[in-house]
């Protein structure tokens, strides 16, 4: 649909914050993929103190309550970074090792957008797998700013919620 607008495509669905990334553990909730092409997991930050780098963690369940859930594997994100101005492209990302996590050691001090895109065949659908969560571990003692978003694109207009499983 060319003509269509943002949110007659997308469900938008706030995983945390914005809030300080110190304090604690920053887990976001759980989204359902039933009914959506994509889940584009958005993670914004802003400046925080050198060595605190946040690592994102990405598990996926059969259902958004987080039953059994387990790790979810990608191999790639797009990333804007910078100490002051962010780029106005992302740069693609390719992990040297596929796993479940996402750090680098120059995070904590830059401001920086993360955008890690996944479909549902990345997830062990045969095992009933159609639910995601990005999660942020605290990032140590210092304050730290930081937001996480999901954006999913609908398979159908207007789009479901993503909540309800």
């Amino acid at each position: 649909m060319r003509n269509a607008d943002f949110a007659e495509l997308h469900q938008v669905v706030n995983g945390f914050g914005p809030l300080n990334m110190a304090t604690a553990a920053n887990n976001g909730g759980y989204v359902s993929l039933k009914n959506f092409h994509r889940l584009t997991i958005l993670f914004t930050k802003g400046v925080g103190t050198a060595s605190e780098d946040p690592t994102i963690t990405l598990t996926q369940a059969t259902d958004v309550a987080g039953t059994g859930a387990k790790a979810l594997n990608f191999e790639r994100l797009w990333l804007k970074q910078h100490a002051s101005s962010l780029p106005a492209t992302f740069t693609r990302v390719t992990k040297g090792t596929v796993n479940n996590t996402y750090t680098n050691d120059t995070l904590a001090e830059e401001l920086a957008i993360i955008a890690i895109d996944i479909t549902p065949d990345m997830l062990d659908v045969d095992g009933g797998f159609d639910c995601v969560q990005a999660a942020v571990a605290d990032v140590g003692t210092n304050a730290q700013l930081g937001q996480l978003v999901y954006i999913l694109d609908g398979a159908f207009s207007p789009p479901l919620t993503a909540q309800a499983n």
